[in-house]
């Protein structure tokens, strides 16, 4: 349930109906707007009387919410949420561009890597030091060692760094390197971790599931939200369906249903969405004319020689043409990049 104060409650009227709403065994999530204040009621498992709470001085009307996801829902927070991280702003005007090996394979990959990402524009380093990976014989990441790199990257660059985290007990090492963790399509509903990461207080990248719909997306972002931390970034990647000539279906009307529904900023993957180095640029405009916040790319200085995910991975000059590309899509659609 949200309950909404009129126009010019006063301070202390807010602060009384949170009070109460305390008082009642239920937690509060304020949002602020310039006009007016929603209170969100987040339930204990019981239902709320709403009369006494409507009768309380300052209180417009109070309206259920009758989503299962209730912290990532827009009733519940109508204003866009931005997730800053180092300067960076995720959700704002400005699109922002992530991009990087799938895989962290050495000192000298990452760092040509990171130098091209940065020349071309993109924001945000990504790069993976943990790789779960379908078959156990593939290269899964080089481990904190990976993790040391992509700091040292960030270090000369200065572009904050995403990495992927798989599992609860590795949150705190992982946290001392990256600015931004990721959760995989893979642990989308790897509750702990889930839980281990909203307890980190750090900005998270949540990837859809290879099969999940978007309120289990959406439900997974709750699990975050529920820690209050709220710098939470919903990444579409495509999903699996019985298409083969693509790694997976990419769901870009996930894009503008996710904004509709939700005040979380929304990035499209579409190195994993399509499996197919060539498709990266054309889906990428798709995506920022679709309403997508930003977007996380493969790039690899030599990736005929990647590792992991070479023949989906952008070389850094048709990076640098992608990023050109994109620059009248998003004026097109009043975004700057």
């Amino acid at each position: 349930m949200i309950v909404i104060m009129k126009r010019g409650a006063t301070r202390a009227q807010i602060t009384n109906v949170t009070a109460r709403i305390e008082q009642l065994g239920y937690r509060v999530h304020l949002s602020e707007g310039e006009e007016r204040t929603i209170v969100g009621v987040i339930g204990n498992g019981r239902p709320l009387d709403r009369e006494p709470i409507e009768r309380m001085d300052g209180v417009e009307r109070t309206v259920p919410i009758l989503r299962p996801f209730k912290l990532t829902s827009r009733e519940f927070h109508p204003q866009d949420t931005v997730v800053k991280v180092n300067g960076v702003s995720i959700g704002g005007e400005q699109l922002v561009v992530m991009a990087g090996p799938c895989a962290v394979e050495s000192c000298e990959q990452i760092m040509e890597a990171a130098r091209a990402v940065k020349e071309a524009g993109g924001r945000v380093l990504r790069g993976g030091a943990y790789k779960p990976r379908t078959s156990p014989y593939s290269f899964q990441g080089l481990g904190e060692e990976g993790l040391r790199l992509l700091a040292q990257a960030r270090d000369e660059t200065g572009l904050p760094v995403v990495t992927e985290v798989i599992e609860p007990q590795m949150v705190p090492l992982v946290t001392t390197y990256a600015d931004i963790l990721q959760v995989g399509a893979r642990n989308m509903q790897n509750y702990a971790l889930l839980h281990a990461v909203g307890e980190a207080q750090r900005p998270v990248l949540l990837k859809r599931g290879m099969m999940s719909t978007i309120e289990e997306l959406l439900m997974a972002a709750e699990y975050i939200l529920s820690h209050g931390n709220e710098r939470v970034i919903l990444c579409e990647r495509g999903i699996r369906t019985f298409e083969h000539y693509t790694r997976n279906t990419l769901d870009i009307s996930a894009v503008p249903l996710l904004k509709q529904l939700s005040h979380l900023p929304v990035i499209v993957d579409p190195s994993h969405g399509t499996g197919k180095w060539e498709l990266v640029e054309p889906v990428s405009r798709a995506a920022v004319a679709a309403g997508a916040d930003g977007l996380i790319i493969e790039v690899h200085p030599h990736p005929e020689e990647a590792l992991s995910d070479g023949v989906q991975s952008l070389k850094p000059g048709r990076f640098a043409a992608l990023m050109e590309s994109l620059r009248p899509v998003a004026e097109a659609v009043g975004r700057t990049l």
